[in-house]
């Protein structure tokens, strides 16, 4: 069945916040291959550590990503 892999800097969503994306990429994904696919849909969120991951050539840090996600 379907696996969908969700890569964020680490820090940056809280455990209920995780819970939230998986239940909304399920149902999303569920919502266009039917309920039989998103019954066997397996989402998973990996952490990369702060700094190690680069946007634009630039070197992203936990703080870069929450004022991000502070903007909305």
């Amino acid at each position: 069945m379907p696996s969908i892999e969700i890569q964020v800097l680490e820090g940056v969503f809280s455990d209920d916040e995780k819970g939230e994306i998986i239940r909304r990429v399920t149902d999303a994904f569920g919502s266009v291959a039917g309920d039989t696919i998103r019954n066997g849909t397996s989402v998973r969120i990996f952490e990369a550590r702060s700094g190690s991951w680069g946007y634009a050539g630039r070197v992203l840090t936990t703080e870069d990503a929450r004022a991000m996600k502070a903007k909305g």
